[in-house]
């Protein structure tokens, strides 16, 4: 069961981090397609992060962990530190992949775990499908 655990908290994580930059970067996007591209990635890591949730309640009754207030205040600053004199959707794509890459390896070696309950494993699966999707629309951008 502790596995279980564990790997929801890192997998919840990731997700978190995910939605946190896609919001430290949205407002600095001036293109609007970029823009919902953004919007689409965010709502994709919010319904893992729901999912997360739901599969957590069956090992415990308390909240996956997520990303501190640290790691949050970090990760703003640093975004805003690189944009601070290039926005463009290339930079900002850029900054996202680096992210993204640090999701699918973190990702990947949760899936080289193999002492957590399937459905939880096919969660993180599909995290790292979903990243490594991402990582191909970003591309696009830079």
């Amino acid at each position: 069961m502790k596995e279980n655990l564990n790997t929801l908290d890192e997998l919840n994580k990731g997700a978190s981090m995910g939605m946190d930059a896609i919001n430290f970067v949205l407002d600095k996007v001036e293109d609007e397609e970029f823009k919902k591209t953004l919007e689409l990635e965010y709502n994709k890591y919010k319904d893992i992060s729901r999912r997360i949730n739901e599969l957590y309640s069956k090992y415990s009754e308390k909240e996956p962990h997520e990303t501190n207030a640290m790691n949050k205040a970090m990760t703003w600053s640093s975004v805003q530190m690189k944009t601070l004199t290039d926005k463009s959707n290339s930079k900002i794509a850029e900054l996202l992949l680096q992210g993204t890459n640090m999701g699918i390896i973190e990702g990947r070696k949760l899936l080289n775990n193999k002492n957590v309950d399937e459905s939880i494993n096919n969660l993180v699966q599909e995290f790292v499908n979903m990243q490594e999707d991402s990582v191909e629309k970003l591309k696009t951008y830079l």
